[in-house]
């Protein structure tokens, strides 16, 4: 059998340790006799696996104890609207930062419940930067302060997270989530749709204050209240069972395998680096994002030509490198280079891509 390296933005590549131990107990697990995918989420075992994995969650983050971990379904896309269900409830107002699509689909969701207020746009340069900040033009009064910190399609990152003070920070964190040490004492609310960096599709994951629990609108549906799934320790309905029990795998692969997150920094820093020092000097692909603000884990880039890069996306899948096509707003291609990536995987593209430049620059 021969794996390919898939650069997907999501789902997206998981580690290769993880699914071999998923294997091997996909018919038995840890001898109940049958599959974490057809247990009870009543039962004793699966409770075990839910409560290590936030275990395991709380320890690799560093996750203060006045946070709640939640694990919930819906994507992230289902936070857009329980954001302000459950913060905009003082004012009525929210801060937002439009950093691309999502960023922009959270504002624009908002906006039914309330006053959002975007503060900066990097839009006018198709979301290749991240604007700067004036702390002058936010909402004093706000009930939260809303980023995407690191956005997939157009593979810019929040270096330096804003200054707020006493209005609670809001991110998204779904494309970078766990690839990096994270203060969260910094955040009110946490959350990520675990396909790219914790797990498969079907899992979201929320890390939210204590204090911001408790004050949803009364019109707020049941299912779409942080109170529910804190008092019932995510379970108040079933809950996606075997992406939890996967997420837990690969928090475990990150603190023994991997030994942290410090560990896994340096690693995605090295393999992006060697991808951005290949962009800088190439006479055929450019990266489209400004330097400063960089993602290490979405890296778009194109020829200038879109046959050329049609032809690119094309030879590479022949070549064992699969779902490198841009997003259709940026063109080009696009390398998500996860935490599950190998250093191998980037190497032998790079290898590629030079090959690609001598044979059609």
């Amino acid at each position: 059998m021969k794996r390919v390296y898939n650069f997907s933005a999501g789902p997206s590549m998981l580690p290769e340790p993880v699914l071999r131990r998923a294997a091997d107990e996909m018919l038995d697990y840890s001898g109940s006799g049958q599959s974490v995918m057809e247990m009870s989420h009543r039962s004793k075992e699966f409770g075990e696996i839910i409560s290590s994995a936030e275990s395991l969650l709380r320890e690799v983050m560093k996750i203060p104890d006045n946070y709640k971990v939640l694990f919930l379904q819906g994507g992230a896309s289902s936070q857009f609207a329980m954001v302000p269900l459950n913060l905009m409830n003082g004012s009525r107002k929210a801060d937002y930062v439009l950093t691309g699509q999502w960023a922009t689909k959270a504002y624009n969701e908002a906006a039914r419940y309330g006053e959002a207020h975007a503060v900066a746009s990097s839009k006018d340069k198709t979301f290749t930067y991240i604007p700067k900040l004036d702390p002058s033009t936010f909402t004093k009064d706000a009930d939260y302060f809303h980023i995407c910190m690191n956005n997939t399609i157009y593979g810019t990152v929040y270096h330096e997270l804003p200054q707020t003070g006493s209005v609670p920070l809001v991110a998204d964190i779904s494309s970078c989530a766990l690839s990096a040490p994270l203060d969260v004492s910094r955040f009110g609310v946490l959350y990520a749709g675990a396909q790219k960096n914790m797990g498969p599709a079907g899992l979201t994951v929320v890390i939210v204050r204590e204090d911001l629990i408790g004050h949803a609108r009364e019109l707020t549906p049941t299912m779409m209240n942080y109170q529910t799934h804190a008092d019932h320790g995510s379970m108040f309905n079933t809950p996606p069972c075997y992406s939890i029990y996967i997420c837990g795998l690969v928090l475990d692969w990150l603190k023994n395998t991997v030994g942290g997150l410090e560990k896994m920094e340096k690693i995605n820093q090295k393999k992006a680096g060697m991808i951005y020092d290949f962009l800088d000097h190439s006479k055929l692909f450019r990266g489209t994002v400004v330097p400063e603000d960089r993602s290490i884990m979405n890296i778009p880039f194109v020829t200038g030509n879109k046959d050329m890069d049609a032809k690119f996306v094309a030879e590479a899948a022949e070549n064992g490198f699969v779902n490198l096509k841009g997003h259709r707003t940026v063109g080009g291609m696009r390398a998500s280079i996860y935490n599950a990536m190998p250093v191998e995987g980037v190497e032998k593209l790079v290898d590629f891509m030079g090959k690609f430049e001598k044979a059609n620059g």
